[in-house]
């Protein structure tokens, strides 16, 4: 967005404007009207920034009044250089409607740049409506951003210069905004494991229904696990947002796995020393980390999410298998690098998660479109990801040859329902086999399905 000095003609303009439209609605509808703009000091009355704070406040009012079943009869928003406007009808007692608007203005630092006012509609003593003050509900008048003084006495003084309003505005957009940003995102990434676990069946995985091939873990092993890793996806993500536009993004790596192996020792704490998600921190930490590069991310696609995480292992496998030899390999992995250059998750995330954007993420928005529910579409997912990567464990559990023929099998299959997932169940825990690989990724496509819907 294009930001534009406003001269003081043109905001007395706009300000005469908002009343005539607030007067329309009001003997249109006889009904309370809440305008809801923004405290912004200085001629710059619109930015991308302050935006969306006004759109957040939108959000944020718009569940105030759901929680307190007030019917919204109209709703009306201007986006101009003059400042962002809402307008909004609605159903409910007015002082009440009054009492939740103060509630979100006195709320956090980001409410304190709300400005909600709730109008009534004309009567014989108030022919042109009036608005209702924060004194007649029983509240202070608002305080100075800044000081903490009555906000009209600072005004009224011009205690603090229009560039240090500017300065605290900003930051607390800045800031707030990315907290609340950061928070969304974590909580996506938490949802994700926890629809993971719970997709059922899931071949050879635990799930609601068994452990599948898995006799340490359960369904509920994976709960304490889950529940231990929110922090861990926060400073992903935060990571990610503070990074240096001007740095490139594998600098970003050795921080992720610091906090990576802090997340290890959560899980195991938590598991009693079980390994339910060690991968699964490895990539839903990149990912998260590339999500905060993308600040804001409403303006971001999957393509440039996953061209982040790309950016952010660019040197992943070099470095890791550097100098590696079959006497120093200490895991299934790094044994079928050396003789099969097999990559694993490792070459997924370092090129950009092609599986999930070709086949998993198309898979999942699909399958939920049609209505297939968060179970069969998640195990539907499962498998276009097992059958369209080397899937480590798949083969750490029996050999190269076993698993491309269940990959193959599974490929030929031209319907993939409860029935046959079951069978499938069946087989694998009989020949111990577990897809965790891909289970991992499919909690990716989860955390991107969320993020984009």
């Amino acid at each position: 967005m294009e930001t534009i000095e406003i001269s003081l003609p043109q905001m007395l303009d706009a300000r005469e404007r908002r009343a005539h439209h607030q007067l329309d609605l009001l003997y249109q509808y006889q009904k309370p009207l809440l305008c809801f703009t923004m405290n912004i000091a200085g001629p710059i009355k619109n930015s991308d920034l302050i935006l969306r704070g006004f759109l957040t406040g939108v959000e944020d009012m718009k569940l105030q009044l759901k929680k307190n079943h007030a019917k919204i009869l109209f709703e009306e928003i201007f986006q101009d250089p003059t400042g962002n406007e809402g307008y909004f009808v609605i159903d409910f007692d007015a002082f009440a409607l009054k009492s939740l608007t103060c509630e979100l203005e006195d709320f956090d630092e980001l409410g304190r740049l709300y400005d909600m006012d709730v109008l009534l509609p004309p009567e014989t003593n108030h022919p042109f409506g009036r608005k209702i003050d924060r004194q007649e509900i029983g509240l202070s008048g608002r305080h100075c951003l800044i000081c903490e003084r009555p906000a009209k006495e600072c005004s009224s003084r011009r205690k603090h210069s229009i560039e240090e309003l500017q300065t605290y505005t900003t930051d607390i957009l800045s800031r707030i905004l990315r907290e609340r940003e950061a928070k969304r995102i974590s909580n996506f990434a938490l949802r994700s494991l926890l629809y993971e676990v719970s997709v059922s069946p899931k071949p050879g995985l635990v799930d609601r229904f068994d452990c599948g091939s898995h006799k340490d873990m359960d369904f509920f092993t994976f709960l304490n696990s889950s529940s231990v890793l929110w922090p861990y996806f926060y400073q992903c993500v935060c990571l990610g947002q503070t990074h240096p536009k001007s740095h490139p993004l594998n600098e970003l790596l050795p921080k992720l796995r610091i906090h990576g192996k802090q997340a290890e020792n959560e899980m195991l704490l938590a598991t009693d020393g079980i390994n339910t998600h060690k991968g699964a921190i490895f990539t839903l930490g990149i990912l998260c980390a590339a999500i905060g590069t993308q600040f804001p991310v409403d303006t971001s696609t999957v393509d440039t999410i996953l061209e982040s995480c790309a950016q952010i292992t660019k040197n992943l496998i070099k470095d890791d298998y550097r100098d590696l030899t079959m006497q120093k390999a200490t895991t299934v992995g790094q044994r079928l690098y050396l003789e099969y250059g097999i990559t694993g998750v490792r070459g997924e995330i370092t090129n950009g998660l092609p599986v999930v954007k070709t086949f998993g993420l198309p898979t999942l928005k699909k399958a939920l479109d049609d209505g297939d529910g968060f179970d069969l579409a998640g195990a539907k997912t499962l498998l276009s990801i097992l059958t369209h990567m080397v899937d480590t464990n798949m083969i750490a559990r029996s050999d190269v040859k076993t698993a491309k023929e269940y990959q193959n099998d599974i490929r030929l299959q031209h319907k993939i329902n409860i029935d046959l997932l079951h069978q499938l169940n069946q087989e694998f825990i009989e020949k111990n086999l577990s897809p965790g690989g891909s289970a991992d990724l499919l909690a990716v496509c989860f955390l991107l399905y969320f993020l984009m819907h």
